[in-house]
């Protein structure tokens, strides 16, 4: 009984971490995109047919398009900028696929009885989207505290 204990926390081990260099890797590939995807985001524009005739009221958007966006930031902020709001994002992404690596694996052992990968496969695809869902919710209740952070510092330009 003590060595299969043993075997499930290894397991669990494995998978915690192998879901959080997953989500690092993955995070720190798609950072430049997530930066210019939340400066589009915040930023203020005219919403209104009466706001949009007010244009000298406005100043033109600051990010117009991916290409002038993108120069705009190394422009600005140097290639690091791309990676602005990166360490909260680590701290968003990692636990994320931490927490839902480890979570299906567990669900899917349940669902099958079974610890094995090749027992996991046999599941219907009822229990499969259920472990998969399921793990997606406990995965962003998890994790969702550092969302408001990373978004905060991504969405900082210069000056902070």
């Amino acid at each position: 009984m003590k060595s299969e204990e043993s075997g499930q926390l290894n397991r669990a081990l494995v998978d915690t971490l192998a879901g959080a260099i997953a989500g690092g890797i993955s995070r720190t590939v798609t950072s430049p995109l997530d930066v210019i995807k939340i400066r589009f985001q915040v930023q203020l524009e005219p919403t209104t047919t009466w706001t949009l005739l007010q244009k000298e009221m406005y100043r033109p958007s600051k990010y117009r398009g991916l290409q002038q966006t993108t120069k705009e930031i190394f422009r600005e902020e140097g290639l690091l900028g791309f990676w602005r709001g990166n360490v909260p994002g680590l701290l968003l992404y990692m636990p994320y696929t931490a927490i839902q690596f480890t979570v299906l694996h567990k669900f899917k052992t349940f669902a099958s009885g079974s610890s094995k990968a090749e027992d996991h496969l046999q599941l219907s695809q009822y229990w499969s989207y259920l472990s998969r869902g399921f793990a997606g919710c406990a995965a962003t209740v998890g994790s969702y505290p550092f969302d408001l952070l990373r978004t905060i510092l991504a969405s900082q330009g210069e000056p902070k």
